[in-house]
């Protein structure tokens, strides 16, 4: 599948929508940012990414990181961003860069297609507001390739230990591959 089958298939989705929300979920590696700003070029779209919406440490309580997915703030995305979803409308959220443990103001002009992406953006708490979810879907070689080449060996190690099995976790809790509208093999 190329990405204009992949535009088509969205194009469908929002040709009698006011908005549409599409989803791009997949394990770390898989090409979600790349696809997100390929699709987003081509169809003008405006894009977030869950990424921005980690849990800062005051919000890291035991009981909130025992639940498969529970380490993004889904609450302040829902309020700075999907309450505010109206095309034409700029607006301001807060990016959080959990290195530096600061948020940074972000302003965007929403648009009438809109994407969410990142590891954690089919979490169940948005389902009603979704209108097509794709999965990347690649192998765990192909992902240790991909990572090591975007974060080194060192970063590599702590995806294999830390992250990786956090998002396993989430896609078969809640079984996110088997709930989406269109699975993408990467090579």
């Amino acid at each position: 599948m190329n990405i204009s089958d992949i535009e088509t298939i969205i194009k469908d989705v929002y040709k009698n929508k006011e908005i549409t929300i599409i989803v791009i979920d997949g394990p770390s590696g898989s090409g979600k940012t790349t696809l997100a700003k390929k699709l987003s070029e081509n169809t003008d779209a405006t894009v977030f990414s869950i990424d921005d919406y980690f849990l800062p440490k005051d919000k890291k309580t035991p009981e909130r990181l025992s639940t498969p997915g529970g380490n993004v703030d889904y609450e302040r995305f829902k309020s700075e961003i999907i309450d505010h979803l109206v095309v034409g409308k700029t607006i301001t959220y807060q990016r959080y860069d959990c290195h530096q443990e600061i948020y940074h103001p972000i302003e965007t002009t929403i648009k009438p297609l809109v994407i969410i992406e990142g590891v954690y953006s089919a979490h169940p708490y948005f389902n009603k507001y979704y209108d097509l979810l794709i999965y990347l879907d690649i192998n765990f070689e192909k992902q240790q390739e991909r990572i090591k080449k975007r974060n080194g060996t060192k970063g590599l190690k702590r995806f294999i230990h830390e992250w990786i099995p956090l998002e396993n976790q989430y896609f078969n809790y809640y079984q996110i591959k088997e709930k989406a509208n269109l699975v993408i093999p990467i090579d």
